[in-house]
């Protein structure tokens, strides 16, 4: 129950928050009413996680793939610890973990008062939470963000998006039915070439561009992206495009016959990997 229900709509408030972090569900000029919406969003998931995540995601679109200052890049001991296949399973198990304290090893910033604002309410709630409901709600809604974000389809966006599974692409897009609760998370070389369209307008963008995206290769199954993530030579926390040069634009997406990811590519080496 908590794994089908609280899992896949906690990481579904997680993709919420995302959108909310771009300002897209009241404006670029209402940025105080995104930060209150977020941080509704971010109740049931009891750990604080909202105003953090905006702050660094940004930083995640403009250093794309750069190896200290897109956070989303795992860090070296990731990927020296978890390169054999049961290391993946533990890596992908400790990924909420690692994904919440990354930034603080890798680029830290300084706290933000929003981001105090976002302990106080979320600690309030989670107080209120534990004493009305009781320790097994509580840990119902607790379980449901450590595995929503880990062992769970929902997550498998995560490692679909920027992980290397055709030539040196940067970026991949999903396209299937979790994009629904997932809003539109999925259509994510769309969304990182115009971060600032909504969810509700992502799949409209593909359509109206067909020679830019038609020709890129592409996810249909989350759960797929996870087995092969942990079974296939090649992948692992380090296959990832990584660069050390400054930039502030993303990657220039190749052009690759159309097809889908299966099992028959072959993985670019280390070696092969964006200077």
């Amino acid at each position: 129950m908590c794994y089908i229900i609280s899992g896949t709509l906690n990481h579904s408030l997680g993709t919420a928050i995302h959108e909310i972090g771009h300002n897209l569900a009241f404006g670029h000029h209402h940025g105080p009413a995104n930060r209150v919406l977020s941080l509704v969003c971010n109740l049931p998931m009891i750990i604080p996680v909202a105003v953090s995540y905006k702050k660094y995601h940004h930083d995640h679109h403009r250093w794309l793939g750069h190896e200290d200052l897109d956070v989303d890049v795992p860090m070296h001991i990731e990927c020296r610890l978890f390169r054999s296949v049961p290391l993946r399973v533990v890596w992908i198990l400790l990924n909420p973990l690692f994904y919440a304290l990354r930034p603080f090893f890798k680029s830290p910033r300084p706290v933000t008062a929003w981001e105090g604002i976002n302990l106080i309410v979320q600690s309030a709630f989670d107080v209120i939470a534990w004493h009305c409901l009781g320790n097994y709600a509580f840990a119902y809604l607790l379980m449901g963000t450590v595995i929503g974000f880990g062992p769970h389809p929902m997550a498998g966006h995560v490692i679909s998006e920027h992980y290397l599974f055709a030539d040196n692409l940067v970026t991949h897009s999903y396209y299937g039915p979790l994009n629904i609760p997932l809003f539109n998370a999925g259509y994510h070389v769309e969304h990182h070439d115009f971060p600032y369209i909504p969810f509700t307008r992502l799949h409209k963008l593909k359509e109206l561009a067909p020679e830019f995206y038609n020709h890129l290769p592409y996810h249909s199954s989350l759960c797929k992206v996870m087995w092969d993530f942990v079974f296939m030579p090649g992948l692992g926390p380090e296959a990832r495009s990584i660069t050390t040069t400054l930039k502030s634009q993303p990657e220039t997406y190749n052009k690759v016959p159309h097809f889908e990811l299966t099992s028959a590519l072959t993985f670019p080496d280390a070696s092969k990997k964006a200077e």
